[in-house]
């Protein structure tokens, strides 16, 4: 799962990335409304969640929100504001943001937050994901194979749960890295191949039929 923050205070915003990639989400920021606004209309599928403050340089956070809404983009939005008031939380629903907090806040209630909206697919996810004897459980992080718990790290565990979101499906690498590295990954690093090298000792452990299949010159497929 990919979050952008938009948010001018700098340090709050690396505050934020560092905290959300521990839970294991890919992290990008931005410091103004207006670079802001265009990475969202020109790289709005790569995103799940955005994190947007309302008081922007350049363009303000309810600008952002409205004109993106009005181009017909639907990625969910949560905005930080420093108003407490009705009126100002009010007009924020009234543009097209999904839910807001109010500064300054902890990041258990903006964890929490987030995987409220993140429960809000357009097609109702499975509570658990299962590929032969694999099973994944999205919410408590825990992949088994039969009754023996796998530890997977969490960049481990996003990776294996996006291919089980797509079983015999032909994912390509751009796919993988919009999807569970951040914006500065670097397309010519093996990083990906590592990772996946990594799962298939862990779920396959040389014994089992080979789940993850390369598919040569394009990406990956895990075969059910």
């Amino acid at each position: 799962m990919k979050i952008l923050i938009i948010e001018d205070e700098e340090n709050l915003a690396k505050l934020m990335k560092k905290s959300l990639e521990s839970e294991g989400y890919a992290v990008d920021y931005l410091t103004d409304g207006e670079s802001g606004q265009t990475r969202i209309e020109y790289n709005h599928k790569d995103y799940d969640l955005v994190i947007l403050d309302l008081m922007l340089p350049k363009r303000s956070g309810k600008e952002v929100c409205q004109n993106i809404r009005q181009k017909g983009i639907s990625t969910p939005i949560l905005i930080l504001t420093a108003k407490g008031d009705s009126e100002s939380k009010v007009s924020l629903l009234d543009v097209g943001a999904d839910d807001y907090m109010q500064k300054p806040f902890v990041l258990s209630e903006l964890f929490a937050r987030i995987r409220a909206l993140t429960r809000r697919p357009k097609v109702a996810l499975p509570v658990e994901l299962k590929a032969g004897d694999l099973t994944l459980s999205p919410s408590t992080k825990k992949v088994f194979i039969k009754n023996k718990e796998i530890q997977l790290t969490l960049k481990e565990f996003r990776l294996l749960e996006y291919l089980m979101r797509r079983p015999n499906q032909v994912i390509q690498r751009v796919d993988l890295s919009d999807n569970i590295w951040d914006f500065d990954y670097d397309s010519f690093s093996n990083i990906i191949d590592v990772y996946i090298n990594r799962l298939r000792n862990k779920i396959e452990g040389g014994k089992n039929k080979k789940l993850i299949q390369t598919i040569r010159g394009v990406g990956y497929k895990l075969k059910v």
